[in-house]
């Protein structure tokens, strides 16, 4: 049995972070059992009890530890590009939104060493995974980022419906969950990819998101517009 001291080093609680992350990538959150999660970290159940107390908030850590700090480089890019454009007397561009929002994701996604990847590819699994226990938790936890991201897209869009920017911003959510989640469904039919290095999907994300953005609006929403338009 591990002493106590033992049981409350840091190192003990990361350790079981990152092999409770890598887990319930490869096996999803309700398959992943405490047994599995004690086993790859090499701790006991009293470990992950000290630390944690219940698998619930064993996951809410695991999401929490990295969210925190993605949030934050969304938000200081935003207000780095809306500093920027009040400097220059303009408003702030879509596009400059979109990559405040989105690029700080990616370049997360391309980490490797510090673990940056497997978290977005769990984050990615969350999206397409329904777990209504981690939904809500995210939810909570994306809150007040979004709203902040939301209405700047609403400003730098005011001729756009706000129906529309939301229903856009979920296809965009929805393709950088699943490019995040891995090339590995695609590639069942499509075979491997010559160029696998996850570099290089930012600019080719980016470029794909901005032209959803910038697509001309459906036929059902700019009839209804010019409908409203005369009957007023």
């Amino acid at each position: 049995m591990s002493s106590p001291s033992a049981r409350s080093g840091p190192e003990t609680r990361g350790r079981i972070l990152d092999a409770a992350e890598a887990l319930f990538v490869e096996h999803g959150l309700d398959a992943t059992s405490m047994r599995m999660i004690t086993a790859e970290a090499g701790v006991n159940l009293a470990a992950v009890n000290y630390h944690f107390g219940s698998k619930d908030s064993l996951i809410h850590e695991v999401f929490r530890r990295r969210l925190g700090e993605l949030n934050q480089s969304r938000l200081a890019a935003l207000d780095r590009a809306e500093q920027r454009a009040r400097a220059n007397g303009t408003q702030i561009k879509p596009s400059q939104v979109l990559e405040a929002f989105f690029t700080p994701s990616l370049e997360m996604a391309t980490d490797t060493v510090h673990g940056g990847r497997t978290f977005m590819q769990l984050l990615g699994r969350t999206y397409t995974e329904p777990n209504a226990f981690v939904r809500k938790f995210l939810a909570e936890e994306y809150a007040q980022t979004l709203q902040r991201f939301l209405q700047a897209l609403y400003d730098s869009l005011p001729g756009v419906p706000r129906e529309e920017i939301l229903w856009r911003f979920h296809f965009m959510m929805g393709a950088t969950s699943y490019a995040i989640a891995g090339t590995d469904a695609l590639q069942l039919f499509a075979g491997r990819f010559d160029d696998e290095d996850p570099a290089h999907m930012l600019p080719r994300l980016m470029s794909f998101l901005l032209g959803g953005l910038r697509a001309p609006l459906p036929d059902f929403v700019t009839g209804a517009e010019s409908a409203a338009r005369n009957a007023e």
